[in-house]
């Protein structure tokens, strides 16, 4: 059934941390519901809101890391390509920013 797409272990980590973040949401939605904020997002937004935002900044970091690998290389003089790691973290601390402070 899931032969077409490789199951790399930052694969199934990235499509396992947004299935905990999906539950976790609604769980905490459903006990305590939001109401509207306003951060540093120029516009009043709700905890789903600023998680969708931060999901599509995550994904948008995670490709332009992907799409930069080479360059980076030689930019850094790196023997291969960074680890995809590195732009996991970096996307659940800009995603952690944006549910915070957003």
């Amino acid at each position: 059934m899931f032969d077409w797409m490789v199951w790399t272990t930052p694969t199934a980590v990235f499509f396992i941390c947004i299935v905990l973040m999906l539950a976790v949401m609604t769980v905490w939605e459903i006990r305590s519901p939001t109401v509207l904020r306003k951060g540093f997002l120029p516009m009043a937004t709700t905890r789903g809101d600023r998680l969708f935002i931060g999901l599509l900044v995550a994904a948008y970091l995670n490709l332009a890391f992907l799409g930069l690998g080479e360059s980076l290389m030689g930019w850094f003089a790196l023997d291969e390509e960074p680890s995809v790691w590195i732009s996991f973290v970096l996307s659940v601390g800009v995603l952690a920013v944006i549910m915070r402070k957003g």
